[in-house]
């Protein structure tokens, strides 16, 4: 399992990842911050971000925060290092 410290903004133009700034995923999704949908548009990303089923993603903490802890099984801290250099340090 590999922890991953996000930033999410809700209801930006289009769901991307920013890149990393201070240690931290800057991520954007589409979806408002009603109902939890931002949190499932985020999980759904960092899902086909990292090529992982979406069952292998879930939300550590930060249910109604900006600042949230995303868990992901099946990829090591290596692999999320590769993919977003500045990450994992």
């Amino acid at each position: 399992m590999t922890r991953i410290p996000v930033r999410l903004t809700p209801r930006a133009g289009t769901s991307r990842v920013d890149g990393v700034v201070d240690g931290v995923l800057r991520v954007r999704v589409a979806a408002p911050a009603v109902a939890g949908a931002a949190n499932r548009a985020l999980l759904r990303l960092i899902a086909a971000e990292l090529d992982v089923p979406g069952s292998a993603v879930r939300l550590a903490s930060g249910q109604t925060s900006r600042v949230k802890l995303v868990e992901v099984d099946g990829v090591d801290a290596a692999a999320v290092a590769v993919r977003w250099p500045g990450l994992m340090r």
